[in-house]
């Protein structure tokens, strides 16, 4: 009888998939081969959408970090959401919420994230731990998380001092040791089915860095992309872009190696659209693609996001979808994998398209921003309006025909702005830690 490999999963709970959840973080709708990047090589990311289901038109829950994972979290749209910008400092989640993570535990599942989580640190009553995680290691914050480098991360509630980091020291790289940690979470011998999150920190820029020196795209040596003769950042960026693909296709590696990968849903997508920090340039590898916009933006580059499912013998090879769907129906979605049921929330599950279903549109997407005055954008069919502030008029596009949102049509429809002012004002309710401020606000760019 042949042994049994060191992360196989027990039969009798093989009938509910394992679920591994990558984040990137500012990683654009170009960034990746298989969504037509010309000059960046990303080989193992391109592997999983030829292996699996690639999403043309899927939307993260944000323009920004915070309230994008607390939608990918909750459930909860922006007009729902308890976070719904960046925060000094940071804000958690309301009491007693439920997450994706709690709910799939009480299920049964073991749950881990691994990376970066960005909704709320010690005090908050919101960290990982606190919120459906059996295990954590990485950032709480996400201004800590600028530093790939740190001098400390968070192994559960416990802090893990770096010594190998202090005094400059730039010996453990962050995003290596996530890796490790995955890596290390799979060899294990699982006796029930898992959920997995693992949020990279790549390709965001260290901020701080870029504001001293110029170059914020904080990258160990060694990438064969650090010898070009492009500026600094844009080879900073492009080495670590070679370096998420690589523990892309190290994880997926592990997965063959311990006989995870039929039973296991390995899903890739990131947090919102490309940014222009560190003085890196989202131009200059035509990172939003088609797109107009970037990070902060609510036009299509800030918000459309790559996002794969990889399911070898359920999900057909190679196939693309273009299905709408939102972070906000990552949760109901992860419920029907595992066979509970969802609480109320904004979203529906997509599980249909890996059986090779239809998924009708959604009634409508809604987002709102408060960074530089408060916006907001809503698709309605292949409609989509977006407002820039407080008394602007509603910008109107048919991304049919117009999918870099170049050409204004509100005036000729004036009954699809008036739809689309209606959502605006519907689908939003107050949030005192978010006040409506017309030309600016409280909140802080992260």
């Amino acid at each position: 009888m042949p042994a049994v490999a060191l992360g196989s999963q027990n039969s009798a709970d093989r009938s509910r998939p394992n679920i591994i959840f990558i984040l990137a973080d500012d990683l654009g709708y170009g960034d990746l081969g298989c969504y037509g990047q010309k000059r960046l090589q990303t080989p193992h990311i391109d592997r999983l959408a030829a292996e699996g289901l690639k999403f043309s038109q899927a939307y993260s829950g944000s323009t920004v970090c915070a309230p994008s994972r607390c939608v990918l979290m909750t459930g909860k749209h922006l007009g729902h959401a308890t976070v719904r910008g960046n925060k000094r400092p940071e804000l958690g989640l309301a009491p007693g919420e439920e997450t994706v993570a709690s709910l799939l535990r009480k299920s049964g599942y073991r749950t881990a994230m691994f990376g970066k989580w960005g909704l709320g640190g010690p005090g908050t009553g919101s960290t990982p731990n606190r919120r459906g995680f059996d295990e954590f290691y990485g950032y709480f914050d996400q201004l800590h998380a600028h530093n790939f480098y740190p001098e400390h991360l968070w192994d559960n509630e416990n802090e893990v001092f770096l010594t190998q980091n202090w005094f400059s020291g730039r010996k453990q790289y962050a995003p290596d040791l996530t890796t490790d940690k995955t890596v290390e979470f799979l060899k294990r011998k699982h006796d029930k089915p898992f959920l997995l999150f693992v949020t990279y920190t790549m390709p965001h820029a260290n901020n701080e860095l870029g504001h001293a020196t110029g170059d914020g795209m904080e990258v160990p040596p060694g990438s064969k992309y650090l010898k070009e003769s492009w500026p600094a950042p844009e080879r900073g960026f492009a080495a670590m872009m070679e370096r998420l693909d690589g523990y892309v296709g190290r994880i997926a590696a592990t997965l063959r190696e311990t006989g995870l990968e039929s039973n296991t849903v390995l899903f890739f997508t990131s947090d919102n659209g490309p940014h222009r920090e560190g003085g890196h340039d989202p131009d200059f590898f035509q990172s939003r693609g088609p797109l107009r916009g970037i990070k902060r933006d609510l036009y299509e580059g800030g918000i459309r996001v790559p996002f794969i499912a990889r399911w070898p013998g359920h999900i057909g090879p190679d196939r693309t979808t273009e299905a709408v769907v939102m972070f906000q129906d990552v949760l109901p979605t992860f419920a029907e994998l595992a066979g509970v049921k969802a609480p109320a929330s904004d979203g529906r599950s997509f599980a249909s398209l890996f059986r090779g279903g239809s998924l009708p549109a959604p009634k409508y997407l809604y987002w709102e921003f408060h960074e530089a005055g408060f916006s907001q954008a809503v698709r309605i069919g292949n409609w989509k309006g977006v407002r820039r502030d407080v008394g602007k008029p509603v910008e109107l596009y048919d991304l049919a025909s117009d999918l870099s949102e170049s050409v204004d049509v509100a005036s000729s429809h004036p009954d699809v702005v008036k739809r689309i002012e209606e959502v605006m004002r519907s689908a939003r309710a107050e949030n005192p830690n978010f006040p409506i401020v017309r030309g600016g606000s409280s909140n802080t760019p992260i």
